[in-house]
């Protein structure tokens, strides 16, 4: 009955920019959302994250300044612009929610999506 369904990503050259978005659906009760990342062999980290109370954004220090998260409350979608990418960035994209503690802790998050790959070539 809950899903986070993301969409966008994709393949470009470093320096380009994307923007992922996550649909949410069925009852949620959560306190922030985020967005994580995944490289093959590589352990899920968290990427960017919003509480969706206040609105604050929290973004992990690889990627300030060149990523903004933002939600549009009414439509239940999570965005993440993602410019300036790098090839650092390659990686598959998941969206995720919280119903209580937040931060880029993937232990926090109760509720996944499936995942968008994002490519970014040199």
């Amino acid at each position: 009955q809950v899903q986070l369904v993301e969409s966008g990503g994709g393949s470009v050259q470093a320096g380009e920019s994307l923007r992922l978005s996550c649909a949410t659906s069925g009852y949620i009760y959560r306190n922030c959302m985020a967005w994580f990342r995944q490289a093959p062999g590589a352990e899920r980290e968290g990427v960017a994250g919003i509480y969706l109370f206040t609105g604050s954004a929290f973004y992990a220090d690889s990627v300030k300044g060149r990523f903004t998260v933002s939600i549009d409350s009414a439509k239940n979608t999570l965005y993440l612009e993602m410019n300036s990418l790098r090839p650092e960035d390659t990686a598959m994209y998941y969206c995720a929610a919280s119903k209580s503690a937040c931060a880029l802790n993937k232990n926090n998050y109760n509720y996944w999506g499936q995942g968008k790959q994002v490519t970014v070539s040199s």
